[in-house]
């Protein structure tokens, strides 16, 4: 939807659907090389002089364009392909490396309700509970804390996974410093946000996950699992990481940002050098000049065209 807005903004028309099924256009857009690979074949091959762009999710990069033949094809029909940050390029055969190009997710600054307490010293993690994100880990980790820790771990998204949900609620139950609200709307996701004191984010793969761009924009430090798609908008020196799925090292984290000034402070002013990343200008004028470059592969090759079609001569 935020990529419709800014399509729409810069004066093209557009149609969202789950597949393409025929309709008329000059672009198309697919969202996820694997479950959109069918329609991208099915494009190329009636309109083979149209540009197609390909976005790749996590699931694509870290798993489907490595396992799954048809996503590796609709990266090889693709014209451009779009990730959310630069490491991404490093999971693509090398001869289409050159075809990516990083757009990222940007936000507009929250406006701040509420600040964080100062009794409590509340952490959010952000996102439908399923498998892939790990959801629960730091709740684990506030179990390890010591008796006079101030952290709370309050949880939002739904349960994608029912078996999830059920271990959310039984964790809520017994654990005092775990709240799971679940769905939220993104202005109340975003104003839990703004509003805590730490994000975790504890993915086992992330394409770029745009509650990075969230927290960054309101100045909110991040904890995040060391994979490729955190790094890749965080940063290799980035001091705020912890092995996946490793409960004590997210604990030991967790403690020492709510008790050493100094750590929390350079965390923080980590965060907020990343925020002019995801201005919205930023993105629209990404957008602007990707559209820009395929307005000119697609003039080419209508011209290629129709000199083959004069005999090689130009009209």
């Amino acid at each position: 939807m935020r990529w419709a807005r800014i399509l729409r903004g810069l004066g093209h028309r557009l149609t969202i659907a789950p597949q393409w099924e025929g309709e008329p256009c000059d672009l198309l857009v697919a969202l996820h090389a694997w479950r959109s690979a069918e329609s991208v074949l099915r494009f190329r091959s009636a309109h083979p002089h149209c540009p197609v762009v390909v976005a790749l999710t996590g699931t694509d990069l870290y798993r489907d364009i490595h396992e799954q033949p048809l996503a590796r094809q609709a990266l090889e029909l693709a014209d451009r392909l779009v990730a959310l940050q630069p490491l991404a390029a490093r999971e693509l055969p090398r001869h289409l490396r050159r075809r990516m190009r990083v757009i990222h997710q940007s936000v507009e600054k929250t406006r701040v309700r509420q600040s964080a307490p100062r009794d409590r010293f509340p952490v959010c993690v952000v996102g439908h509970l399923r498998a892939v994100k790990d959801p629960l880990r730091a709740a684990w980790a506030s179990r390890l804390l010591p008796v006079s820790s101030r952290i709370e771990v309050v949880q939002a998204g739904s349960a994608m996974e029912e078996e999830l949900g059920r271990e959310a609620a039984r964790e809520q139950r017994s654990n005092p410093r775990y709240r799971w609200v679940g769905a939220l709307s993104r202005p109340r996701a975003r104003q839990l946000i703004a509003s805590s004191r730490l994000m975790v984010l504890s993915s086992l793969l992330e394409g770029g996950a745009n509650v990075i761009s969230e927290a960054a924009v309101d100045h909110v430090p991040v904890l995040a699992s060391r994979i490729p798609g955190s790094i890749g908008l965080l940063g290799a020196g980035y001091p705020g990481y912890f092995p996946v799925g490793d409960t004590q090292a997210l604990a030991r984290l967790l403690e020492r940002a709510e008790t050493d000034p100094g750590f929390y402070r350079d965390l923080k002013a980590r965060c907020a050098r990343l925020a002019p990343l995801f201005r919205p200008a930023r993105e629209r004028a990404a957008w602007r000049a990707l559209l820009e470059e395929l307005s000119g592969m697609r003039s080419a090759r209508t011209a290629r065209r129709r000199a083959g079609s004069n005999g090689g001569l130009a009209r």
